[in-house]
């Protein structure tokens, strides 16, 4: 089994799309051809999911759904990739598991410049997505906050991640809102999760198998980022935070650098591929495992339990609190502690002053 510190592109958790697609063609699906989908998605999830045993217990489920006539009613290609994604993710128990129909490809008829215009227009769609950073704030109380609706490629994201972890550093805590993330690039939670370390602590964040190469990736943490953030950190969570925003949410917990506020997350760990079934159809296959170097397991279908049960509505409210009582009680200054009182009991009935600034792209 080989080992290597780096991941290779099309490693992803979760499905944080950015870039706009085509829109796919619907077509007319008879019984045959269901059947023939069938067979196929069968022979892919034997070669390919990360649980043989799991898979050949879901093809079974499906070919017996089918046989019953449990799909006579999705007459249509996009029909039945929904009546799939449903059922993969039902039989299985595995959130990632997805189906839905293949986007055309597009034609490229001037070779590596239209790959090029494809790679910037991507870019461009990123950074207008406002790197999924919808909304940077200072909070009364001197509290930074954070919202992080995805991972995105590491080389568009990068230097973003780094230009917020800037703007927070004057503050005396952080809140990291995931509680709309769901998923996205792991190379991009590594690099994240670097701002949190101090200089040279260099950490091992994950393993991730791949059983069609019987290969394993190493997650870690990157040295030679500049910006630091040693102050505490809270982590909002729930049950929509996904795949990659568990895993950030998991490194923050194992390296016990934050507090996590909120809910159980989803429970999606293993990273996907997506294959063709026919038809126009592609399914999206947990071909890989996550292990965690400290727990030896990982969040999968048990999700990231939070350190703070909330309501995910009420989980910034209540780590705000958290954040300004323990402020509060190491103030040195009385009229500091004075103000910190102040904007506590302000916080506590939910009359909050107007944040400090705010920052929002687009939503």
């Amino acid at each position: 089994m080989a080992y290597k510190k780096k991941f290779v592109a099309g490693v992803v958790l979760g499905f944080v799309l950015s870039v706009p697609t085509l829109a796919a063609q619907d077509a007319p699906l008879n019984a045959s051809e269901r059947t023939v989908v069938l067979k196929t998605l069968a022979e892919s999830m034997k070669a390919k999911y990360i649980e043989p045993a799991a898979a050949e217990r879901v093809a079974r489920a499906l070919a017996r759904k089918n046989a019953e006539g449990g799909y006579a009613s999705a007459t249509s290609a996009l029909a039945f990739s929904e009546a799939l994604a449903q059922d993969l993710r039902d039989f299985s128990g595995d959130l990632h598991f997805g189906a839905k129909l293949e986007e055309p490809a597009r034609k490229r008829s001037d070779g590596d410049a239209s790959a090029r215009s494809e790679v910037d227009a991507a870019r461009g769609q990123v950074e207008r997505a406002a790197f999924q950073i919808p909304k940077l704030e200072r909070l009364p109380g001197n509290v930074g906050y954070i919202e992080l609706r995805g991972f995105e490629d590491s080389e568009s994201v990068a230097h973003a991640y780094t230009a917020a972890m800037s703007l927070m550093a004057g503050s005396d805590a952080l809140i990291l809102d995931l509680r709309r993330n769901g998923g996205g690039n792991p190379v991009s939670v590594a690099y994240l999760m670097s701002h949190f370390l101090p200089r040279g602590d260099v950490r091992h964040l994950n393993d991730f198998y791949d059983r069609r190469t019987d290969t394993t990736w190493q997650s870690w943490t990157v040295s030679t980022i500049a910006q630091r953030y040693d102050k505490p950190v809270y982590v909002l969570t729930s049950a929509r935070t996904f795949s990659a925003g568990e895993e950030c949410a998991y490194a923050f917990q194992t390296l016990k650098r934050g507090t996590l506020v909120g809910e159980t997350t989803g429970g999606g760990a293993n990273p996907v591929g997506w294959y063709g079934v026919g038809n126009g159809i592609v399914v999206a296959i947990p071909h890989g495992r996550v292990t965690n170097p400290i727990t030896k397991t990982s969040w999968d279908h048990v999700g990231v339990k939070p350190d703070i049960a909330a309501p995910a509505a009420e989980a910034l409210q209540t780590a705000h609190v958290a954040i300004l009582r323990k402020l509060v009680a190491a103030a040195k200054e009385d009229s500091e502690r004075t103000k910190l009182q102040r904007v506590l009991a302000m916080v506590e009935k939910g009359e909050t002053e107007k944040p400090i600034y705010t920052l929002r792209g687009e939503r």
